[in-house]
């Protein structure tokens, strides 16, 4: 089945680099309109938007914000309908994630994690309630699978993941029957930066948890994304687990 966004626009948050991107190109490839959000990655976002609107021109634009501002929701609907005149999905992808072990916690981390990985996509989705009730749209979040298996020494991240879970589950309820939400829970697609992300030990050892012994690519999410978009009308409140199986196995 071949899916279309043809004449859809969408807001992708973070979507400049990695499983972003990835993202913005399939939908883009589908028909959409895209908006890259980005923050710190204007080169990458530039980059991007260059190359889409090199294949379809108008089709891409992008919109510098930075989250945890409380006006950035506004002015990220405000930009989609300025450029677009119109929003039809929303994907929260945008996430901070680093390490907060018990002991080390503190306020900065607090707001920092759950402000981008919760505060945000609620905001957002708030702001954007009324266009996507108007053309039907829907709402894709990504989540993770450590929101159902919290990860060691990653507390406030795990617990702003399971909150996100709820998030989606709540929304779906709030802005039925007009608005789907639903979310991707991705196992281990890129490696984080960190260095204790680059040992060959801690790779192996997460890979062979999986069931298919193997890490997934960018598009692995962005295929999901695009279904949940437009290949699942019936599709409301649920969380879609792309991890290889992992999430069964651990």
């Amino acid at each position: 089945m071949k899916l279309s966004l043809d004449q859809k626009a969408v807001l992708v948050t973070a979507g400049a680099r990695r499983v972003g991107a990835a993202i913005c190109r399939r939908l883009h490839a589908a028909g959409a309109n895209v908006m890259v959000n980005y923050l710190r990655s204007g080169k990458a976002a530039r980059e991007l938007v260059a190359e889409l609107n090199t294949r379809r021109a108008g089709s891409a634009a992008m919109v510098k914000a930075d989250l945890l501002h409380v006006d950035a929701p506004e002015r990220l609907v405000k930009a989609m309908l300025q450029t677009f005149g119109r929003l039809d999905a929303l994907v929260n992808n945008a996430s901070s994630f680093y390490p907060t072990p018990v002991g080390k916690l503190n306020e900065t981390a607090w707001q920092d994690l759950i402000g981008t990985n919760l505060k945000a996509p609620l905001f957002i989705a708030q702001a954007a309630a009324a266009e996507l009730k108007k053309r039907r749209g829907c709402i894709v979040n990504i989540v993770d699978i450590h929101a159902d298996f919290p990860l060691k020494d990653y507390v406030i991240y795990s617990i702003a993941k399971g909150g996100l879970a709820a998030l989606t589950r709540s929304l779906a309820r709030e802005l039925a029957p007009a608005v789907r939400v639903n979310g991707v829970s991705p196992g281990p697609i890129l490696w984080p930066d960190a260095d204790i992300w680059k040992s060959a030990k801690t790779r192996k050892a997460i890979v062979d948890r999986t069931l298919l012994k193997r890490t997934g690519e960018p598009d692995d999410i962005a295929r999901a994304v695009e279904f949940l978009i437009v290949g699942a009308p019936y599709v409301t409140g649920q969380i879609l687990a792309v991890d290889g199986g992992r999430s069964i196995s651990l």
